[in-house]
């Protein structure tokens, strides 16, 4: 039984705080990568491997033509 002349020993939970920094910093992350001036859009990347792919097949071709 506790008597009220001792203190209450405070709760320590160190989990909650660390998972939340670690998870705000993820999301912070992320949104820079998506949102930053020199992030290509989805357009001009697909658009640029679709040329690469050309390229590659033309260069294959003439190879094997001679």
């Amino acid at each position: 039984m506790m008597s009220t002349a001792e203190p209450v020993q405070p709760v320590n939970i160190a989990g909650p705080t660390t998972v939340r920094a670690s998870a705000l910093a993820a999301w912070q992350l992320v949104e820079d990568a998506r949102y930053r001036p020199e992030r290509r859009a989805r357009a001009d990347r697909l658009r640029m491997l679709a040329q690469r792919a050309v390229i590659a097949r033309r260069a294959e071709r003439d190879d094997l033509a001679g």
